[in-house]
């Protein structure tokens, strides 16, 4: 088993970030919804794709007031086939390449990123 099991990544500008996301990982959000984030003011959640029957975390980008995004707490590492791909779409969705695509050896290649809200997001990749 996998120990992480969900993550989700604060944001300011929801739809800004719905962007960037869908876009870089050519992938669709959805909004998420139960009785907890309904009941929730201010919350608002858009879902990364999941497959329970596979390994790996899916998660979510909010927007949550008195939350703020930014920084460098936890960083997420999305997977991808080759991570130069989805490193060359940063720039242009509004992001920052900080450390582009560097051999870690036997367990393969990163690139450290900022989503367009200053959140440093990994990309790995076998390739």
């Amino acid at each position: 088993m996998n120990i992480v099991g969900w993550f989700e990544i604060y944001v300011d500008d929801i739809d800004k970030a719905k962007d960037f996301y869908q876009n870089v990982f050519k992938t669709e959000l959805k909004p998420l919804h139960n009785p907890g984030i309904d009941a929730t003011p201010g919350l608002e959640m858009w879902s990364f794709p999941q497959n329970f029957d596979s390994h790996g975390a899916s998660g979510a980008i909010c927007k949550m007031e008195g939350v703020n995004p930014g920084g460098m707490g936890t960083l997420v590492y999305f997977a991808c086939e080759d991570c130069s791909v989805e490193e060359a779409r940063i720039p242009a969705e509004g992001g920052k390449v900080v450390k582009p695509k560097l051999s870690i050896g036997e367990y393969g290649y990163i690139s450290m990123c900022q989503d367009p809200a200053g959140n440093m997001i990994g990309l790995h990749s076998m390739k």
